[in-house]
């Protein structure tokens, strides 16, 4: 099978394109923990704010995962932002090319499985639209026109993570105790997960934790990028997400960046406050990214 948009794919006898089908060690089998263990479930609205740090940072540094309820976004928005994307991925695929070929940069992207899949042989069940959404709004007119409220609601939505992701961001630096200058946006993700679909996994102590979702919750996960700033104290855990032969799943992937030529380094406010050596070197993010890209997640091991 040709490169072409999962979600415009329709296939009689439902059977997988040989790409498609991953090695035996890669497939979920039956590595779910038993243990039943939970993601931590934040509340934002309740108790102090020395209680709601503290959860944060405990599960920080237990999972690198955590959902929180109460966050301030409305259940109508996190709703309509769903359904929009849905409506996307629904549209003809000339179409969906076409909403996403305006920008000359080429930072608004629609592929399927990855963006280098012409370069691998194993290839994963997942459009992917991807796009810049400054709080600025300075790239609004790239943004794709259909369906027809989709700058209207996306717009809405990406102005209210911004606002979370600041908050969730300001809290973990009181806790840590870095300075405010600190307190610019890092990297964490922001996560909407389908309330009807499970799927999202994440790695513990050797065993796999289903995410499940809970409504009008967001998932949050620490970036590779916040476990370097603060020296290995949250972490960066390994994460997937597995399909299903039912239903698609949607989800929202909401990503916190500094800019490219940020130096990403341990904090020195938690160097010099604990006494303790940097485990990690300097990088700058533009570099940090390209060496994602090329090694995964094994870009970690260069820099330490």
């Amino acid at each position: 099978m040709n490169q072409m948009f999962l979600s415009s794919w329709n296939n009689g006898d439902s059977s997988v394109p040989p790409s498609y089908v991953q090695l035996p060690e890669n497939r979920p089998g039956k590595v779910l923990s038993s243990s039943h263990e939970a993601i931590p479930v934040i509340d934002l609205g309740g108790g102090d704010r020395a209680h709601i740090t503290q959860q944060i940072l405990k599960a920080s540094e237990e999972y690198g995962f955590f959902q929180v309820i109460n966050h301030g976004v409305s259940q109508d928005l996190m709703d309509q932002t769903l359904n929009i994307f849905k409506e996307f991925h629904a549209m003809p695929p000339q179409d969906k090319v076409n909403e996403c070929s305006k920008d000359p940069e080429g930072s608004f992207k629609i592929y399927t499985s990855g963006e280098n899949y012409k370069k691998i042989s194993i290839h994963f069940w997942k459009d992917s639209l991807v796009h810049p959404c400054p709080p600025s709004g300075e790239n609004l007119h790239y943004w794709p026109q259909k369906p027809s409220n989709y700058r209207e609601i996306v717009g809405s939505y990406t102005r209210e993570m911004n606002k979370l992701s600041l908050e969730i961001l300001e809290i973990m630096c009181e806790g840590l105790g870095l300075e405010a200058r600190h307190r610019d946006p890092t990297i964490i993700t922001i996560l909407l997960q389908d309330k009807e679909v499970e799927g999202l996994q994440v790695l513990k102590n050797g065993e796999w934790i289903g995410v499940y979702p809970i409504p009008n919750a967001f998932v949050v996960n620490i970036g590779l990028l916040l476990q370097i700033i603060s020296n290995g104290r949250l972490v960066g855990v390994e994460h997937r997400a597995v399909t299903n032969s039912r239903i698609a799943r949607t989800s929202v992937v909401y990503f916190v960046y500094p800019s490219f030529e940020s130096i990403i380094e341990p904090a020195q406010a938690l160097i010099k406050g604990n006494n303790t050596q940097p485990i990690y070197k300097s990088i700058t993010c533009r570099e940090f990214r390209t060496n994602f890209y090329q090694k995964g997640p094994k870009v970690e091991e260069d820099l330490q």
